[in-house]
């Protein structure tokens, strides 16, 4: 399966929807759309796993990476998760421990758009 990654900007946010499968074999369409956004300026930005219907190790791997680049850029990935096999796999591995996940895109905007405004 073939993961499709969407770029938009709402209320200061970045935000990235995925589509599909986050896997071993797509994961990297990810990691340097996060790459290409943090080197363009992007702080705060949400990943929006709302239509991703799979997530391997790999894709656990590189939405951590995708977090410490932004850390060292002054910046955070959030996520957005109301898929609850996905969300047990991040409670499972510690990971929704280190992440801020929200139940919906539009939760997850409301949140981060006034501290975006405010950098």
């Amino acid at each position: 399966m073939n993961l499709t990654v969407d770029v938009s900007h709402v209320e200061n946010v970045t935000v990235v929807d995925l589509v599909g499968e986050l896997d071993a074999f797509t994961s990297l369409d990810l990691r340097e759309a996060v790459v290409r956004l943090i080197e363009e300026g992007a702080r705060d930005i949400i990943i929006n796993l709302e239509r991703v219907e799979f997530i391997d190790s790999v894709g656990l791997g590189t939405l951590v990476g995708c977090l410490k680049r932004s850390a060292e850029h002054g910046g955070s990935i959030n996520l957005v998760c109301a898929n609850p096999q996905i969300q047990k796999v991040f409670d499972i591995t510690g990971l929704s421990k280190i992440f801020a996940i929200y139940k919906t895109r539009e939760e997850a905007i409301q949140r981060l758009a006034p501290l975006a405004a405010g950098s």
